[in-house]
């Protein structure tokens, strides 16, 4: 961790602990994306996936209206609160209708309606986004991307046989480097209108078989590919298609780093971490 960066845990669900770390900080600007992240596992705790979520933000808008209410929060909805959306290949937009498939869907359109309630209703600078899928280095391997490299570089070091378990590969994503990802956010945060809401991605799907397929490529090793059932969603939409302007409009950002370098880089950042935990 860099030496200037000061960390503060804290359950958010623990309301007086949330605004003791408030009121020691006073945040002028404040990144909100503390959540249980997977939709799959969601599942198995609904009530728990939707507590944790909703009420941590709870906690911090409120704490932030009373004791830091000039600052700016982004608010990181998700592109599932869009779910299974009409018409193939349709590019989405902010205007879509919201039609979650899963626990933790549900969880991120109550946590994007609770950033616009307190705007509307306690005039907290909330601005919202809901960001389609990214990858990159660093990602937690319960994310395909990250589970793909993760999977190849223990296959690599002969730690795994060489047959690399997936979940449904038909299914077409728009993917953006998290490194372009966070600068986005960034400038949603200082750019970004109050109240509003942003849709953040490439506007291009790819299915994630090529994503597999373009990571067997750069491989070291002979792979072949096991269906896990348990890798597959209980429900899930089949495409997901990011239409971006009203974002791009407005900051001129566009993702600088093509797909190819994120799956280099996102392998070779495994390759590391296994390499190193030998």
């Amino acid at each position: 961790m860099r030496p200037e960066v000061v960390c503060h845990p804290v359950d958010l669900l623990d309301r007086e602990r949330v605004e003791a770390v408030v009121r020691r900080v006073r945040p002028s600007l404040v990144f909100h994306l503390a959540a249980l992240s997977s939709p799959a596992a969601s599942w198995d705790d609904p009530a728990g996936t939707i507590t944790n979520n909703v009420g941590g933000q709870a906690n911090l808008l409120d704490a932030l209206v009373r004791i830091s209410p000039k600052a700016r929060v982004l608010v990181v909805g998700s592109t599932d609160e869009y779910g299974r959306v009409p018409g193939r290949n349709r590019r989405i937009d902010e205007g879509t209708e919201l039609r979650p498939l899963s626990p933790y869907a549900v969880s991120k359109v109550a946590q994007d309606y609770l950033a616009l309630q307190y705007y509307l209703s306690r005039e907290l600078s909330c601005v919202r986004v809901r960001p389609f899928n990214h990858a990159g280095p660093r990602q937690a391997p319960q994310f395909a991307v990250a589970s793909f490299a993760q999977q190849i570089a223990r296959i690599e070091l002969g730690r795994q046989e060489p047959s690399l378990k997936v979940g449904n590969l038909k299914a077409k994503r728009d993917f953006t480097d998290v490194r372009d990802m966070a600068a986005a956010y960034l400038l949603a945060l200082l750019k970004g209108k109050p109240g509003e809401v942003y849709n953040l991605g490439s506007g291009k799907a790819v299915a994630l078989g090529e994503i597999v397929q373009a990571l067997i490529r750069i491989s070291k090793r002979k792979i072949q590919l096991e269906k896990d059932p348990s890798r597959t969603r209980v429900a899930e939409a089949e495409v997901y298609v990011c239409d971006p302007r009203r974002f791009q409009r407005l900051t001129g950002w566009k993702p600088k780093i093509p797909l190819e370098r994120t799956l280099r880089d996102t392998l070779n950042y495994w390759r590391r971490c296994e390499a190193g935990s030998g």
